[in-house]
């Protein structure tokens, strides 16, 4: 029985999310990327935290060339699945329903999305 990768922290989802977004890449290039949105994220940081998340299992690494190379170790879906089945448990005691209510009644969803959640909910019929 294998066990799951620890919940990455918000700066390791962070780095989860430019990974995921650019494939894998090298700690300079995850930075550059970084920086984009967090101009005082600094290399030495980006690097730590991709060693950190590698030791936790959260990444893989390959160590062939030069510089290594990091990737995710779970696909995008599969780790949104489970952080949102604790999310569910935790804080809408087992309920989607009342996930999806809170998430449309909170104004986290724009018109598009709602057309699309709609489509669904129409294929499903």
């Amino acid at each position: 029985m294998t066990t799951a990768p620890p919940k990455p922290t918000p700066s390791e989802l962070e780095m989860l999310r430019l990974l995921w977004q650019s494939g894998p890449a090298t700690a300079k290039q995850v930075h550059q990327a970084a920086m984009e949105a967090r101009p005082d994220m600094n290399y030495a940081t980006v690097l730590r935290l991709l060693q950190v998340m590698h030791t936790k299992g959260l990444l893989t690494r390959d160590e062939s060339q030069r510089a290594h190379v990091y990737a995710p170790a779970q696909e995008q879906d599969s780790l949104q699945t489970n952080l949102l089945k604790e999310l569910i448990q935790k804080a809408f005691s087992g309920s989607g329903k009342a996930l999806v209510l809170a998430a449309l009644r909170g104004g986290h969803v724009s018109k598009k999305e709602r057309e699309e959640i709609q489509a669904l909910l129409d294929q499903e019929k």
